[in-house]
């Protein structure tokens, strides 16, 4: 394990500054005095700031195996406390060095999640704050702070004014949320008897692309439908959901007696980041009176850049999308904005106000998020939000995305003049799908004996590449192909890290072939 930081960067001022204990720890009941938290956490800024400054000497994947930190950590907590030189000098030689990097600019595996700046800055404030905004009266300002936000995004995505939503902390409850709200919408009156009297014996279907992602099975199991009410219909060749064989699906599903109930369309699939044709889809759901939810977790950001709205047309039908800014929108975690136009559907899913959080003296009606999730305690993940959008503005944002489209268009274009490289699936967005298949197996790549070679040979090129430490790069399955995936959208990620990353590949391609 890396149980040091680098050698040209100084551990910090933490031991000399605090090497004692406080009076507040030796014999006190309360908090640490203001003035020492003041010096703290100007220490752990400075920290901070030159973490963000020298992100990029580390390596993204830190080389550690499995388990070998928890070894060097105490089994059971202090009973006496500890200096907070000690405790803050330990997050630099134990925290940050065996960290995966999600800030370096070489981190173009999953989909990035890049804590900016301002953000950050907005967390810190959120953490001071200690808000719950889950009344309005528990916090005035995190409710209607979250109401405004909820619009800003809402706007710039290009949807109208009807859509009204908040903000959960990832697509997972997201999308569970819109499932819960879909049940009750068809008639089931689980929220209120259980799931067995509404349906009368009969089956609850939600319906989604062979793509689509594992959150919405698991928002079947968690709300009692099960993994059997999932129906994966089949995706075509560019790995988007096929309407007429969901229209199929549907009318099979009714003529044996199942209900269907939700209709989930993705926009940014996890694997390729395939478009499922949303138009088309809110048809067959606007047809057959079934909720259509769209995730569009990743790449929905893109929307908020009105000449690349193309993949997004029909999403305005959708009962429901999730966004997530904690992804493309450099939000640090968590955040995730869940979007609906029958809000009073969310409602009818998860509202339940005993005695003890009634509002009682508020005489104008009150928002209370409470009402619209299955969490009581929630975070005030507004004031991030607020404070970089208007950090960023709303042109920056567009310029930032737009760029990332552009980095991935040009290496799609590079994979594609490569003879010993191919692409594996259309760049709607900001992610290349690509695999090294050396020209002399052109035309043989369905030959048993070579996918299994070129399979191995693709998982070696990607641990090569990632054992460099430069970049750090991720897989999926396309059509049963291992697939190395490149997905660019950390807000520190410039042209010279996608350069480099295709250079390590191709040099490490090279390796192979020897």
């Amino acid at each position: 394990m890396t149980d040091e930081a680098p050698r040209d960067r100084p551990a910090g001022p933490f031991p000399e500054t605090f090497a004692s204990l406080d009076h507040v720890q030796q014999d006190g009941l309360g908090d640490m005095d203001p003035e020492r938290f003041r010096a703290a956490a100007h220490a752990v800024v400075d920290a901070m700031a030159d973490y963000l400054a020298g992100v990029e000497e580390r390596a993204v994947l830190p080389a550690i195996e499995p388990g070998t930190i928890r070894q060097v950590l105490p089994a059971a907590a202090p009973d006496d406390p500890q200096p907070l030189g000690t405790i803050l000098a330990d997050v630099e030689r134990l925290v940050v060095p065996n960290a995966t990097h999600w800030q370096h600019p070489g981190f173009l595996a999953y989909f990035a999640t890049t804590a900016s700046s301002a953000g950050i800055l907005g967390e810190m404030w959120t953490a001071v704050l200690g808000q719950n905004p889950m009344l309005w009266r528990t916090s005035p300002i995190g409710t209607e702070l979250e109401q405004v936000v909820v619009g800003w995004l809402r706007a710039a995505l290009g949807l109208p004014a009807t859509f009204d939503g908040l903000l959960t902390d990832t697509a997972s409850t997201s999308t569970l949320i819109a499932i819960a709200a879909a049940r009750e919408a068809a008639g089931l009156r689980a929220a209120a008897a259980g799931l067995g009297a509404g349906a009368g014996g009969r089956t609850p279907l939600v319906y989604a692309s062979t793509e689509a992602h594992s959150s919405i099975e698991k928002a079947c199991m968690t709300l009692g439908l099960g993994r059997s009410a999932l129906r994966r219909v089949p995706a075509d060749g560019d790995y988007a959901l096929r309407p007429d064989l969901l229209a199929e699906a549907i009318a099979a599903d009714r003529a044996a007696g199942g209900i269907p109930v939700a209709i989930v369309a993705t926009i940014g699939t996890t694997s390729s980041t395939s478009v499922d044709p949303i138009a088309p889809i809110a048809e067959i759901a606007a047809r057959e009176g079934i909720w259509l939810h769209v995730d569009a977790a990743y790449a929905g950001a893109v929307a908020i850049v009105p000449p690349r709205r193309g993949p997004f047309e029909g999403w305005e039908r959708a009962d429901s999308i999730v966004v997530n800014p904690h992804k493309w929108l450099f939000t640090p975690l968590d955040a995730s904005l869940f979007l609906s136009r029958r809000m009073d559907g969310v409602r009818a899913a998860f509202s339940l106000v005993p005695e003890y959080l009634r509002t009682l003296d508020q005489e104008r009606p009150v928002h209370d998020f409470a009402e619209y999730q299955p969490q009581l305690g929630r975070r005030m993940r507004a004031l991030k939000l607020w404070m970089q959008l208007r950090y960023f503005g709303l042109a920056g944002m567009r310029r930032r995305i737009d760029a990332h489209c552009r980095l991935a268009e040009e290496l799609a274009a590079a994979v594609d003049a490569e003879p010993d490289f191919e692409r594996l699936a259309p760049v709607p967005f900001s992610t290349v799908c690509l695999r090294w298949r050396p020209s002399a197996l052109a035309g043989r790549e369905d030959e048993p004996a070579v996918r299994v070679r070129l399979d191995a040979a693709n998982e070696r090129l990607m641990a090569a590449v990632n054992a460099t430490g430069e970049v750090f790069l991720s897989h999926t399955r396309l059509h049963d192909r291992f697939a190395i995936r490149v997905a660019i959208g950390n807000l520190r990620t410039e042209g010279r890290h996608v350069e480099r990353a295709w250079e390590l590949l191709r040099r490490e391609a090279r390796t192979l072939e020897a």
